[in-house]
């Protein structure tokens, strides 16, 4: 019997129970429909998140002081300072591949303008920020190198914190009054920044930037800087950009544990590795439906194998050997297992649609996924249609005839 016509004898007899065969393709169709959606809201989830990664700065390495820790007694110095605006000049004099260093310094303030108060971050930046950080302005302008070396009392708005604090009015040229402690500042508005949203968990639209020195001098009453947003010169040099960085800052502070460094490129690697973990340990939970529609398929085969005895009899006298008929069982199983992957794909298409607009995250359908889904619900009815189809072809012919 050819291929061909084996597969036909195996749909007949598929389409002869047909009520029988769909609940026994169910648990496939389940379990592929479910592997098929995990793993395209994870794949989907995964570029979101290593997009809004990627938008956060161009080639971006920050580096941050850790918390202070003494000995025997003693207390140790408070390793942020020592990052000062002067040591973010010489990292970018000295390091080779480090071609922006921007001193960073944070805080939260009260800010009011006309009869409107809101709480925002400050952020004390130098003109360098918006390349570093790969920020756009929407009108205006930004922070200059004047404004950081006569101290200027300026400001450039967040998006949404410009619509909070003015609403329709233009807020260029506007005042808005700072009150940090027991300090009042006022700053003349600007320029407004583009939307950004949300990144590693700070909102850019609802921050204030200004002049890194006004900041420090004026407001904050401070020596030191929070911490620094640096770019390496190329994507290609920026694992020896962050090594250089180490090796200045470990000469500088004497430990490496005073300091920590973040790069782009490890923040990237860090969320795909735990993204596709998260979506293999989802996938694989998942496949067990798989499993449980194998051990449907295993039952139906027995079953059929056992109402099929006397056929199987007939055609073992008439001299079909017993290799034909395990093919033509494992047939069967491998066709109601294929047809359910089928079903499954395209069922797991439309989860991952739906999920997603609601979600509000991406559904990836990967041809690779497709083709896994469908290589195991195939590989799961042919396991599982072995035990059957052996049965079926160590039938004895003779007590097969028999069988009433």
């Amino acid at each position: 019997m050819s291929l061909v016509d084996t597969l036909r004898t195996a749909i007949h007899s598929l389409r002869a129970n047909t009520l029988r065969s769909i609940l026994s393709m169910l648990g496939i169709i389940i379990g592929v429909a479910a592997v098929v959606s995990v793993v395209s809201i994870g794949t989907g989830g995964q570029q979101v998140v290593l997009a809004n990664i990627s938008r956060l700065g161009s080639n971006l390495i920050t580096i941050n002081p850790w918390v202070p820790r003494g000995t025997a007694g003693r207390v140790q110095a408070e390793v942020r300072s020592f990052f000062t605006v002067e040591m973010a000049a010489e990292m970018e004099r000295l390091l080779p591949d480090v071609i922006n260093v921007v001193p960073v310094v944070t805080g939260r303030a009260l800010l009011v303008a006309g009869g409107v108060n809101v709480q925002a971050n400050l952020v004390g930046v130098t003109p360098p920020f918006l390349t570093v950080m790969n920020y756009n302005l929407d009108r205006g302008r930004f922070v200059t190198n004047w404004d950081v070396s006569e101290q200027q009392p300026v400001a450039v708005l967040g998006s949404e914190l410009a619509v909070e604090l003015f609403e329709d009015a233009e807020p260029i040229g506007q005042e808005v009054i700072v009150i940090f402690g027991d300090r009042r500042q006022s700053l003349r508005v600007v320029g407004v920044m583009a939307p950004r949203g949300q990144a590693l968990g700070g909102d850019f639209d609802m921050q204030l930037y200004l002049p890194v020195s006004t900041m420090m001098e004026r407001i904050a009453k401070t020596r030191s800087v929070s911490y620094f947003a640096a770019q390496a010169s190329s994507s290609a040099r920026a694992a020896e950009a962050v090594e250089q960085v180490r090796f200045f800052l470990t000469r500088r502070l004497g430990d490496p544990q005073r300091f920590r460094i973040a790069s782009q490129d490890q923040l990237l690697e860090t969320m795909s590795s735990i993204t596709q973990t998260f979506s293999l340990m989802l996938g694989g939970i998942a496949s067990i439906a798989l499993l449980v529609g194998g051990i449907g398929i295993m039952n139906i085969m027995l079953i059929s194998v056992t109402e099929r005895t006397r056929e199987i009899g007939i055609r073992k006298a008439l001299g079909a050997k017993r290799r034909v008929i395990l093919f033509q069982f494992l047939t069967e199983a491998v066709t109601l297992a294929a047809l359910g992957g089928i079903i499954g794909v395209g069922l797991g298409w439309v989860g991952a649609k739906v999920i997603g607009y609601y979600g509000g995250w991406p559904g990836v359908i990967s041809p690779e996924s497709v083709a896994v889904a469908l290589g195991f619900s195939a590989a799961v009815g042919l396991f599982f249609g072995i035990y059957p189809a052996a049965k079926a072809a160590r039938l004895d012919p003779v007590k097969a005839l028999s069988y009433e």
